[in-house]
């Protein structure tokens, strides 16, 4: 029995080093947010593995260098972030404790979106009491569909310096992606053509490309000031406006506080709009949900009007 046991193993053993090694994905991808986690493994498919650092209902300004990041960044191939500072507070860090050098910036293994498209936002001056203000720009710029034709050329391109081996699947796969997402984005056009000039108050500046396309009429935000809290004085003077001004509704993401926003629902009878914002909230499991809930959510307002 021990003679047979002992062949068994052998012949195990033999047959694991014969079988060919499981296959490994080409690029590991560090995302800092979720749609660019989703928007690589669009263009990569099967030889992406991508991670996403933040989810749908953290807010990516203030997030921690927990040990957890730490250690996945440390073996990514490709780092893609929103950039213009929008994870000054925590990237930098991550890239400090032990990332590879080719992710780190100026590298090809280093992606920021904010660098390959046009920012909006661009502030006159910079003065720290105007709020916590992005010195480059708003850095939200995936709510702008048009923007992820741009980026993900750019995306295939670096893939390819980084695994070469892959380059015509990722051009492929580049080319598959932006053929779909411009019929998308068409046919997402002529649906918001009667939400031009709906106005709406938002949370915070992080639909700013989203209001842009759309086309939408931004009358005020409930912060006074970005990343401040809203204020008493604040939310009066909005409630005056927003009696008198034919607002709509009342936009915020998953991850801001409620509590402004259901104040002034309740005083004005303004819908309180939860819209996705990104991959992962209720709604939105990839970047074609996150725009057709999106749109969905605001239709139910307009015929609600």
């Amino acid at each position: 029995m021990r003679l047979i046991k002992n062949f068994v193993i052998a012949a195990a053993s033999a047959a694991a080093i014969l079988l060919p090694p499981p296959a490994k994905a080409g690029v590991r991808v560090f995302a800092c947010e979720p749609e660019w986690a989703a928007l690589a493994e669009a263009v990569g498919g099967g030889e992406i593995e991508a991670f996403a650092a933040t989810t749908a209902f953290q807010d990516p300004h203030y997030i921690r260098a927990r040990p957890s990041l730490i250690a996945r960044i440390r073996s990514a191939d490709l780092v893609f972030c929103s950039g213009a500072d929008l994870e000054i507070g925590w990237l930098p860090l991550l890239l400090q404790r032990g990332a590879p050098a080719g992710v780190q910036p100026g590298q090809p293994g280093h992606l920021l979106a904010a660098d390959h498209v046009e920012l909006r936002d661009r502030p006159l001056s910079l003065d720290r009491a105007a709020g916590d203000i992005h010195p480059q720009g708003n850095p939200h710029v995936h709510l702008d569909p048009r923007n992820l034709v741009t980026l993900a050329r750019v995306l295939a391109e670096r893939l390819a310096i980084i695994d070469p081996a892959n380059a015509e699947r990722y051009q492929a796969g580049v080319e598959a992606f932006v053929s779909g997402w411009s019929a998308r984005i068409a046919a997402w056009e002529k649906r918001a053509e009667g939400f031009r000039g709906m106005k709406v108050i938002t949370h915070h500046k992080a639909w700013t490309y989203l209001v842009a396309w759309l086309g939408l009429d931004r009358v005020a935000t409930l912060e006074p000031k970005p990343g401040l809290p809203p204020t008493s004085a604040h939310l009066e003077a909005l409630l005056d406006r927003a009696r008198t001004g034919q607002v709509s509704a009342i936009l915020r993401t998953p991850y801001d506080p409620p509590v402004a926003a259901r104040w002034l629902s309740g005083r004005t009878g303004l819908p309180e709009l939860v819209l996705p914002y990104t991959v992962g909230a209720d709604g939105a499991p990839d970047l074609v949900a996150l725009f057709e809930t999106t749109l969905a959510r605001l239709e139910s307002v307009r015929r609600g009007r």
